[in-house]
């Protein structure tokens, strides 16, 4: 698949027309219609104006290729931290409600047991050994400020999740640096429930986070893996089509320059080869 051409189709093209003149030459061709410049992404020539102009330095970033996957990517996974940071907010939320209404709560809860444990004994289960009843106990008997804690850890949680799904949807290096090691320091946590205990949920939390971790470090090259951010930007630099223009358009100098140099050579060999006969009469009468 062209993920640059794909991208021109769903964004439009991006036309530059560079200050330098040999480089502009490069990125421009005459048609019938009209002179035409070449996308700056998907290498295309489309006729009309260029949309900018300027110092070739202050062209506009284009991502191309594996660049617009790699972000089509991180921004799944954005979505992802969002949805967690949506979901840890709104249990702080509950949380930090349930510290203000604890002693309702725990009246309702003491008020409508005995009609539940009659109902579901009906159908053969005991509430009195389920995990979630045991959980409701449990936390009617933490503190004010056990529950305060608490929410304040979700809260917390909520926006680092919230911070890695921006750096992640903006394809920024710090970004991806930030969503690497918050990510990184949670894997031991979910190794050790995973040992405890296997659970569709946990495995595929375990899984995306671990994917998440791999796919930057290997893809974008953190923390020197594969050369570093040296290697990474020198792959950008060899994929953009200004940078190829750049080469082109210097290339095409140097094979200029040389039929002219040998022209000027070609020039100046008789005038040598005629200089040494001038001189000889005058070494001869020195002798």
């Amino acid at each position: 698949m062209d993920w640059s051409l794909l991208e021109c189709g769903r964004s439009g093209h991006v036309t530059y027309s560079p200050d330098e003149p040999e480089l502009r030459e490069q990125l421009r061709a005459a048609t019938e219609p009209g002179e035409a410049w070449q996308c700056l992404r998907c290498t295309a020539f489309m006729p009309g104006q260029p949309q900018a102009a300027g110092p070739a330095d202050q062209a506009p970033s284009v991502r191309r290729g594996k660049e617009i996957r790699s972000a089509l990517i991180l921004r799944i996974f954005a979505v992802e931290r969002y949805l967690r940071a949506l979901a840890f907010g709104a249990l702080a939320y509950v949380v930090w409600r349930f510290r203000s209404s604890r002693q309702s709560i725990e009246q309702a809860f003491d008020r409508e047991r005995p009609v539940l444990r009659s109902l579901f004994q009906s159908v053969g289960y005991n509430i009195d050994h389920s995990k979630l009843v045991g959980l409701v106990k449990h936390a009617l008997t933490l503190s004010s400020s056990t529950v305060t804690w608490l929410a304040a850890f979700l809260a917390a949680y909520a926006v680092i999740e919230a911070v890695e799904g921006t750096g992640l949807w903006l394809a920024r290096r710090w970004g991806e640096y930030f969503a690497m090691v918050a990510t990184s320091l949670g894997l031991p946590l979910e190794i050790y429930e995973l040992v405890d205990k296997v659970t569709v949920t946990r495995l595929v939390f375990f899984a995306v986070n671990l994917a998440l971790v791999l796919y930057l470090v290997i893809t974008k090259r953190l923390f020197g893996v594969r050369g570093g951010k040296r290697a990474y930007q020198d792959r950008l630099r060899s994929e953009s089509v200004l940078e190829t223009a750049a080469k082109a358009a210097a290339a095409r100098h140097g094979a200029e320059a040389g039929p002219a140099a040998g022209a000027s050579g070609a020039s100046a060999g008789p005038n040598a080869a005629a200089s040494p006969p001038a001189d000889n009469p005058a070494g001869a009468a020195k002798s």
